[in-house]
């Protein structure tokens, strides 16, 4: 076996996914940068593992977006970065990334994950300002992705503490090329397309110059909830149920706002000797009802899952299905780049485009009469048609209610003909770059320069759809009966209420926007400094000059048409006119041959943020070849991620806590209630949360130690074992996390100078530690046929050893988070792997591949948790996820080239989960972080060379 083949292997391949089975070329002996470091080398001698994904093994697979790509890779996290994932009421960080997907890799989080276009920075979705949005990519456009498993802030700066994905695009490409895509699902729904075109003229070597022109389009269509069956929130005697009496046929509660007829004192009606006073009922699920389920998409409220015995009368509506499993997305995109030779100097200019519109689709609103904007004047009156029918079935059960007669129905209803609620997001996303590299003679040694400046933006601005109304203007005409919240199956509304619902339509209003800006000026030296007697010691410095600046608008309406909208989550408090930072960064980088097997590098860098000051992160790595099969690997880094625009600058927002069920947790020692224990009357302090402006970066402690084996040049194997160690996190927490740990956050507690508490500080604070460790491996073979043919096998695969965290330094670590359902961030799955089959012959081609994710422990609902109720079907772990595609290229034709495809050749159905969230209505039985809800689809893809 060659030393020269193992080394390329090693240095090219690292730890490879199957879409990059296939060896990769080097250009002779030309000294290229690979990602994760800024010293220009022979390809062969790098030793960092970087996975490279080839143009060609992306359009093998089917992919055409970046967030496909991503999804497939083992070492990215199963976080909520996905469109799936936020596809229905989100809460929390989730909320601003409407119409936005992210990486994140070894589980870190979106904006510890560095994205990079061509090796330079683009600027972060305008939306939130801490991520890139993987919409923005073109990549069409790209000749191959570059994934680097380490942390870079030595090189890179903040945010590669996950790791660093790197687009490169096409150059000095010479040829018109027209591809189209589409990948039809067997089932209803999802279909998804795209059509690029792709020219370029002149070469740099004969020519001096390159011209590459790349306009793509791609579409993917709406899969809805309800066109899945495995979307059923209704499964008890699996271990769930909906949670939401906001159903398409009224429940009717009783409300301390008014007497109403279910009750005159807010506490609703009992049955002979039973204490349990009912509330939230529906007629249908009164003995000699038709039942919930006459209505499509209904259900009895399971009030033994969720322990609410005063639910038991009550009807449940499956939320799941109306969210959008895909959402609906058009992404156009465009590139240009003119590239010019001088001698060995390159100079070029680069710009590049997209436009992404984004739909978010989920459940109609629901009108609650806890909710002070709906009270007694937008009840059902006693004039409404259906007033009787209500009446009359209720007062069978409760006797009690027949003195209540004429008062008005105070009810909770899913509003299904004001629609699905929708948010459209439209995001503008661009960057110019301008640039040069080339040898210099300095003292009489050869380098090698590159400078560039370049001007990036997102603009993303949300605007409400369908499904949002004018809360006054709903209250009003609901209050006249004319809309029938009750009707029974089969009937509808009159068009008089339609028209009525219609006329408060919300739809068109901007809910909000942001905008983001990069400028950014770098310039890099790299080459030989001197000779050692195991080689030459190579060394880079470089500068990394960033003005970064980010606004965010709320609601952009005059104040004097700010009409309340019913459940626009509108964030005018943290509107942000237009908030800059500057960054001044120098790094060094050397690598020194301390024998003819073993080198190491050494790389250190130093950012200055106005606002925070300065940070140093150095970074130490090594590679190992004692014989030519074997190289071992390894490095310590440390990173970190500057604080983002919002955790920095969001405004305060000040509440006053409404509940008596607080008790000062400092005089209190059971922290309960109790008005006759000094100490333990309620308190009502004011809550605040927002921004937090003296806040510090996130830091970052990493190792990894890797092996590569090779025996032969058909086989070869690695592994790579690593571990992250996060400080200094930045975090808000809710108040019963902070009450119940008081010791710890005792700080945020504020009192005045009697020692009454009167603030509880809820804002940003560095205070919180997580540490993550895992292992990948990878295994392949190859050989031919004596017919000539080209076969190959191999596996990838992540194993996730821990990952837990703590609240603060001063508390103890929690339970692990591998294999176990968390609501949002990560879900941390103990194996994944990728494997794969490649064939080639003559002009055929094709790749058998598995992808495979590991089940977790599931959600529990109350019911199960204290052993109230036992499903007879419920498994407490969720079921492993694999599935197979199949993709066979041919291209004996002249100028042409057909892939087609089989993705989830056996139509598997994710698994079922327990992902309903009760706190805010979403989710529903699948995982959006693991598995794609389309099922088996058909895919063709035919490109053609017109020259």
């Amino acid at each position: 076996m060659k030393v020269k083949k193992l080394a390329q292997l090693i240095a090219l391949i690292g730890v490879m996914s199957p879409a990059v089975a296939q060896e990769q070329p080097v250009s002779g002996m030309q000294r290229v940068e690979i990602t994760g470091s800024s010293i220009k080398r022979i390809a062969k001698e790098g030793a960092l593992p970087v996975e490279i994904i080839s143009r060609k093994q992306i359009e093998e697979q089917g992919i055409v977006t970046a967030e496909q790509l991503i999804a497939t890779l083992n070492v990215n996290g199963n976080g909520s970065d996905n469109l799936a994932s936020n596809a229905d009421v989100t809460s929390g960080a989730q909320r601003g990334n409407n119409g936005a997907s992210s990486a994140n890799l070894r589980g870190q989080g979106a904006d510890s994950t560095l994205v990079l276009l061509n090796g330079r920075r683009i600027a972060t979705h305008g939306m939130k300002g801490s991520a890139v949005d993987l919409n923005s990519i073109p990549l069409a456009a790209v000749e191959r992705v570059e994934v680097l498993k380490d942390g870079a802030s030595a090189v890179y700066g903040t945010d590669a503490i996950g790791g660093v994905i790197n687009f490169i695009l096409r150059k000095n490409y010479k040829g018109l090329e027209a591809q189209s895509f589409i990948d039809v699902a067997e089932e209803a729904g999802g279909e998804i397309g795209r059509a690029s075109l792709t020219g370029g003229w002149g070469d740099l070597e004969t020519d001096g110059w390159n011209v590459l022109v790349t306009a793509a389009h791609s579409e993917n269509k709406a899969l809805r909830g309800d066109q899945r069956d495995f979307v059923n929130t209704f499964q008890p005697n699996r271990g769930v149920s909906v949670d939401t009496r906001g159903a398409p046929h009224a429940n009717v509660f009783a409300t301390t706002l008014a007497p109403t007829l279910l009750s005159r004192t807010g506490t609703g009606p009992t049955l002979p000797g039973s204490s349990v006073a009912y509330n939230g009922i529906s007629i249908l699920d009164l003995p000699g009802g038709p039942g919930c389920g006459s209505i499509d998409g209904m259900g009895a409220y399971d009030e033994k899952l969720w322990d609410t015995p005063s639910a038991a009368y009550g009807c449940a509506w499956d939320t799941g299905r109306a969210a959008v499993l895909q959402q609906p997305v058009k992404n156009s995109n465009a590139l240009a780049r003119a590239t010019f030779q001088s001698g060995e100097h390159q100079m070029f200019i680069e710009g590049v485009g997209s436009r992404v519109e984004v739909a978010k689709r989920f459940s109609p609103n629901q009108i609650s009469p806890s909710a002070s904007t709906f009270g007694p004047t937008s009840f059902y009156p006693s004039t409404g048609a259906a007033y009787n029918t209500v009446y009359n079935a209720l007062v069978k059960q409760f006797p009690g209610i027949a003195a209540n007669y004429g008062l008005p129905i105070a009810y909770r209803w899913r509003c299904m003909e004001c629609g699905n609620r929708e948010i459209e997001t439209e995001t503008k996303a661009g960057r110019i770059l301008v640039g040069a590299d080339g040898p210099l003679n300095l003292f009489g040694r050869r380098y090698d320069y590159r400078v560039g400046l370049s001007r990036a933006y997102s603009q993303s601005d949300s605007t409400l759809g369908t499904g949002y109304n004018y809360t006054a203007a709903l209250a009003s005409a609901l209050g006249t009966g004319k809309i029938n919240p009750f009707l029974l199956p089969g009937e509808t509304q009159t068009q008089e209420a339609i028209d009525l619902i219609r006329s408060t339509s919300a739809a068109g209003v901007v809910l909000y926007g942001g905008r983001s800006i990069l400028t950014q000026f770098d310039a890099a030296l790299s080459g030989e400094i001197f000779k050692l007697p195991a080689g030459s010691v190579l060394a880079a410095v470089g500068t990394d000059l960033r003005r970064e600046e980010y606004k965010f608008n709320g609601d952009v309406r005059s104040l004097s048409d700010r009409r309340a909208i019913l459940n626009a989550p509108f964030d005018d408090v943290n509107a942000l006119d237009k908030v800059q930072r500057y960054i001044r960064a120098v790094y060094a980088e050397v690598l020194v041959p301390v024998t003819k097997s073993l080198e190491v590098t050494l790389a250190v860098r130093r950012d200055n943020y106005t606002g925070f000051g300065a940070t140093t992160n150095p970074k130490v790595s090594f590679r190992y070849q004692p014989i030519p099969q074997l190289l071992f690997r390894g490095s310590y880094n440390e990173g970190f991620r500057a604080p983002a625009f919002n955790q920095l600058f969001n405004g305060l927002t000040e509440s006053p806590y409404a509940g008596k069920d607080l008790a000062d947790p400092a005089k209190c020692p059971d922290r309960r209630v109790d008005s006759s224990k000094p100490g333990c009357e309620a308190v009502t302090p004011v809550t605040v949360t927002g921004g937090r402006r003296e806040l510090g970066p996130e830091t970052a402690k990493q190792g990894s130690l890797g092996v590569v084996f090779e025996p032969s040049s058909m086989f070869s194997a690695n592994a790579d074992l690593w571990e992250i160690r996060k400080e200094n996190t930045i975090d808000s927490f809710n108040l019963t996390t902070m009450v119940a740990n008081y010791d710890l956050f005792q700080d945020q507690f504020i009192r005045d100078a009697a020692g009454n508490l009167v603030v509880i500080d809820q804002r940003w604070i560095n205070t919180g530690e997580r540490i993550t460790r895992g292992v990948e491996v990878g295994a392949r073979l190859n050989g031919k046929f004596s017919t000539g043919a080209v076969w190959g096998v191999g596996i990838d695969g992540s194993r996730l050893l821990e990952k837990k965290s703590r609240a603060t330094v001063n508390a103890p670590f929690g339970e692990s988070e591998v294999g176990r359902f968390v609501f949002t961030g990560d879900l941390g799955l103990k194996w994944k792997h990728s494997a794969y089959v490649t064939y080639k012959y003559g002009n055929w081609s094709g790749m058998l591949q598995n992808i495979y994710r590991s089940g977790y422990d599931d959600q529990v609902l109350p019911g199960v948790a204290n052993g109230l109720v036992k499903p007879a079907n419920y498994e407490r772990k969720v079921d492993d996820y694999s599935i197979f595609h199949l993709t066979a290229t041919y291209s004996g034709f002249k100028n042409l080239s057909l892939t087609a495809g089989v993705k989830n050749i056996f139509d598997e159905d994710p698994p079922f989960a327990i992902t309903y969230d009760s706190s805010t209505g979403a989710g529903s039985t699948w995982e959006p972080r693991v598995a794609d809800p389309r099922g088996r689809s058909f895919t063709l893809m035919a490109t053609y060379k017109f020259f």
